[in-house]
């Protein structure tokens, strides 16, 4: 992170913008949400044939990665558990719409953008 660090508010504010978004099913609003050169790991991009390593980068990766996620999840719906805030990160705990609880850690840029994302999964 660059320059001073977020509010605590701020980043609150965002993982509530994050879940609406997602909810919404505007693929561009959620996409608005991150930086241009952004990057997201999650064990999902493997599982639906994208990067082996795990992590995409850049939003038009990142397009076509959550269209295809969004394409085959047709009830998405998030519900959101707590917030957790650092001074550049914000950890979002939510519950899918399957029930299964998931964290997603979001870095934000000083222009308050995601620039990186990592979805954790409960191990099993």
């Amino acid at each position: 992170m660059q320059g001073q660090p977020h509010a605590a508010a701020d980043l609150t504010a965002l993982g509530r913008d994050w879940i609406a978004a997602w909810n919404s099913r505007d693929l561009e609003r959620v996409l608005a949400l991150y930086a241009d050169e952004c990057e997201m790991t999650s064990d999902k991009i493997q599982a639906l044939g994208f990067d082996s390593s795990g992590t995409l980068r850049g939003k038009a990766k990142l397009r076509e990665y959550w269209g295809k996620a969004l394409r085959l999840v047709p009830n998405l719906q998030f519900d959101l558990i707590d917030l957790f805030v650092s001074p550049d990160s914000v950890v979002v705990s939510y519950a899918n719409e399957r029930g299964a609880k998931i964290c997603e850690y979001l870095r934000i840029d000083a222009e308050r953008r995601i620039v990186q994302g990592s979805a954790n999964h409960l191990a099993h």
